[in-house]
């Protein structure tokens, strides 16, 4: 039997809130480059806003999300505050990480954000370790791992799906699945139809989804929470998505053929989700338009807040290396 449970329509809002914000701190943060206040490169994760919006609204602060470079949106999805968040892209002192992290390394521990790595597939056998440290705990936190499809064909995916299996950890594997690893297509780097069936290897779920599809979405994190809250064990999402801005900012997707782009940038998950929820009668023209202007107004006393603030002084190159206390 199909699902046809519909989130609600406060929910159905704040999934489209933070998909926008997204959105909107993209362009924001490109202006921001192009203008020479941030020198940085920088993994735009345009196109796939509703993947980490969907997912966030089934999480409790508590929970845990690993990502990648290419992961503001799943940071910003967290619930990381804007202030210390813009900074930190800005490479400032007040920025999450003291502004040593920059875009590729941002973290919040408070948010539930503790690791952004910059090590393709690497975030998947962290996001075992504090899956298992919440199990040993005996907490009902579960931990979300963010990652493309290539990281799906190195060695460190496999043992981290074993691994979670065989411990019925409480760890849901998302991969968003944006159809080029760097340059490549997903159908030159693996013989596998899916990602998702991959699952099947290691006795877990395995299940595929329109990740530009926010209902869709809802529901496959709904369950994937649900079952690794109940100590049911992993679930693997493949969430199908594109990006609309190449590898990184100065990637011309030479390597994309027009024809796909364009059909991919028509069908853009932001304006799409806008059009629906109007068409559907969950908001009108000018709600939406308010739930825009707010999030453009906080972001831009982020920008400020960030653009204001100091850089890191010079006595913090060899500090938060160890643990406080530690000996080299």
């Amino acid at each position: 039997m199909s699902d046809t449970h519909q989130p609600s329509k406060e929910t159905l809002l704040e999934i489209y809130r933070i998909a926008t914000l997204i959105k909107q701190a993209d362009d924001r943060f490109i202006e921001l480059i192009k203008a020479g206040q941030i020198a940085s490169p920088y993994y735009s994760p345009r196109g796939q806003e509703l993947i980490p919006a969907a997912i966030s609204v089934n999480l409790k602060p508590s929970d845990y999300v690993v990502t990648t470079y290419r992961g503001i949106h799943d940071q910003l999805a967290k619930g990381i505050p804007l202030k210390p968040f813009v900074a930190e892209l800005l490479g400032r002192a007040t920025g999450t990480c003291k502004g040593k992290g920059g875009p590729m390394h941002i973290t919040h521990v408070a948010s539930g954000l503790p690791v952004t790595t910059g090590i393709v597939g690497a975030g998947l056998p962290i996001a075992n370790g504090l899956a298992w440290a919440a199990q040993l705990n005996g907490t009902d936190q579960v931990t979300v791992v963010n990652f493309g499809d290539g990281a799906s064909n190195i060695g460190a995916f496999h043992e981290a799906l074993n691994l979670a299996a065989v411990w019925k950890l409480p760890v849901i594997f998302v991969c968003q699945n944006n159809r080029y690893a760097e340059h490549t297509h997903y159908s030159l780097g693996t013989g596998a139809a899916t990602i998702a069936d991959r699952a099947i290897g290691y006795g877990i779920p395995g299940v595929e989804v329109d990740g530009n599809d926010a209902v869709q979405m809802w529901r496959a994190a709904r369950d994937a929470v649900a079952r690794a809250r109940a100590g049911e064990g992993p679930t693997l999402i493949e969430a199908n998505t594109f990006r609309f801005r190449g590898h990184l900012l100065g990637d011309d997707s030479h390597y994309i053929p027009k024809e796909e782009m364009a059909e991919a940038v028509a069908a853009d998950p932001v304006p799409r989700m806008r059009a629906w929820l109007i068409g559907q009668g969950h908001a009108s023209d000018s709600q939406l338009a308010a739930i825009e202007a707010a999030n453009v107004a906080a972001f831009e006393e982020a920008v400020e807040f960030g653009l204001a603030s100091p850089y890191p002084d010079v006595s913090e190159l060899d500090k938060d290396v160890v643990a406080e206390g530690a000996h080299a």
